[in-house]
């Protein structure tokens, strides 16, 4: 696999990633603390630059601009067209199969459903996925309760059975975070 992608098109996707997120926050784990989103994304993508040079069996382009991309449709205004129109076919729909769809009721279908659309993407997709649950699986926000941590977890654990076949150092590394999690939960 080719290792190469453009420092300048990273560049400008993680630009574009930032003014589109800019003001959002999540909670942090002491209570009152406010993280950045951005900070989750640039998680995900640190996993992600690690696992591409792990695996040369990935398309570090396509893995880079989904992996900053993964949150632009569903939590910015950035539509698929945008992507598109920008990035080309395989961003948009690698971005489009990491984007839940809110038309599903339930947590548990909507996962299934995007784990399903995730399958049918190149391996770079599973990765993020995986990489966006790793990063995830840090501490938890100080207000959720034990029960919302053991539902994220068993939700972990889902996405690392599906995935798993994606890569195999984001494999070792989700389960190695599901186990720490656990601490988490009293």
């Amino acid at each position: 696999m080719n290792k190469k992608w453009s420092i300048d098109e990273i560049q400008d996707v993680w630009q574009l990633a930032t003014k589109m997120h800019d003001g959002q926050k999540y909670g942090g784990a002491k209570q009152g603390e406010q993280i950045e989103y951005i900070n989750h994304i640039g998680s995900v993508t640190f996993e992600i630059l690690t696992a591409v040079t792990v695996d040369n069996d990935m398309n570090p382009d396509l893995a880079m601009k989904c992996a900053i991309l993964h949150d632009a449709i569903e939590d910015t205004d950035l539509s698929y067209d945008d992507i598109l129109n920008e990035f080309g076919l395989e961003v948009a729909n690698g971005v489009l199969a990491l984007t839940k769809n809110e038309n599903i009721d339930g947590k548990k279908a909507m996962m299934l459903d995007s784990l399903k659309r995730i399958k049918e993407q190149p391996k770079e997709i599973w990765a993020i996925k995986m990489a966006d649950r790793i990063a995830n699986l840090y501490a938890p926000p100080f207000y959720w309760t034990n029960e919302k941590k053991s539902e994220y977890l068993e939700e972990a654990r889902l996405i690392h059975d599906e995935l798993r076949a994606g890569n195999k150092y984001l494999e070792v590394r989700l389960a190695n975070k599901i186990i720490e999690y656990q601490k988490f939960i009293d």
